[in-house]
């Protein structure tokens, strides 16, 4: 997990080191929500998720 604020200010050649392989599925998250599920996709020296499918929204109750 990283904050959207900390991935920005990082420079060209950052390393984000990953729990996951490309045979993976990953879940993607928004405000620590479940929003999408997606497949790590390696292309030459570039990472990157393809997201396979989106989840239902969450009600959240107060």
């Amino acid at each position: 997990m990283m904050p959207i604020h900390q991935m920005l200010r990082m420079g060209r050649g950052a390393i984000i080191e990953l729990d996951a392989t490309e045979d993976d599925e990953v879940t993607i998250l928004a405000n620590n929500l479940p929003v999408a599920k997606g497949a790590v996709v390696v292309s030459g020296n570039r990472i990157a998720v393809n997201v396979t499918r989106l989840l239902p929204r969450t009600i959240q109750v107060a």
